[in-house]
């Protein structure tokens, strides 16, 4: 087993050099992240594990045949291959994905208190329901960022990275996303 301080970079080069461990920490650091974004894309659980599998295909694939050079960037560049290959299943079925999540959990880090009653259990439900919503109103830009760094908790850096911006381009979408939201929460009463 690798210690934590060894970097992704390390660890790429030791399972470049043929230790199929190293490949195997890196997953496992970053499997719940990626996942979770997959997810969060497609809203099919059995989907998400297709595409998840299909990312690490490529990755070692990539790995393979000397075609990784994002020195430092090892997660950005799974994220993207990830984005790409859920995109690639919209356009084949020719639908984009609706903001569905199947177990309620809270958006935007919502806060469940330890003895909630049934009615402020479902006065949550409602507005997390209500702000999912309002999020798909967004533009697909903002909406991106959002969930990037809501969602798959990427840095501003990260997601720059992943969406072929710059830093502040990012921030700036994430600003008006923000806006936006408050804008839109103000036209519509949330219970």
């Amino acid at each position: 087993m690798y210690s934590i301080v060894q970097s992704d970079n390390e660890l790429l080069q030791r399972y470049i050099n043929g230790e199929e461990n190293a490949l195997a920490t890196l997953l496992k650091k970053y499997q719940r992240k990626i996942f979770s974004f997959i997810m969060m894309r497609v809203k099919d659980r059995a989907l998400a594990e297709d595409i998840f599998q299909d990312t690490f295909f490529k990755v070692i694939d990539s790995l393979k045949a000397g075609k990784y050079n994002e020195e430092g960037k090892f997660l950005p560049w799974v994220m993207m291959i990830a984005n790409n290959l859920c995109m690639d299943h919209f356009r084949r079925n020719k639908r984009m994905p609706v903001m569905v999540d199947s177990d309620s959990t809270a958006i935007l880090n919502l806060v469940r208190f330890a003895e909630e009653s049934k009615e402020d259990k479902l006065m949550r439900e409602q507005t997390v329901q209500q702000i999912k919503e309002l999020i798909n109103l967004l533009p697909p830009d903002q909406k991106e960022v959002l969930l990037l760094r809501h969602y798959a908790d990427l840095s501003f850096k990260e997601i720059a990275d992943m969406t072929g911006t710059n830093i502040n381009t990012a921030l700036g979408r994430m600003r008006y996303a923000l806006l936006n939201l408050r804008k839109m929460i103000g036209d519509k009463v949330i219970v």
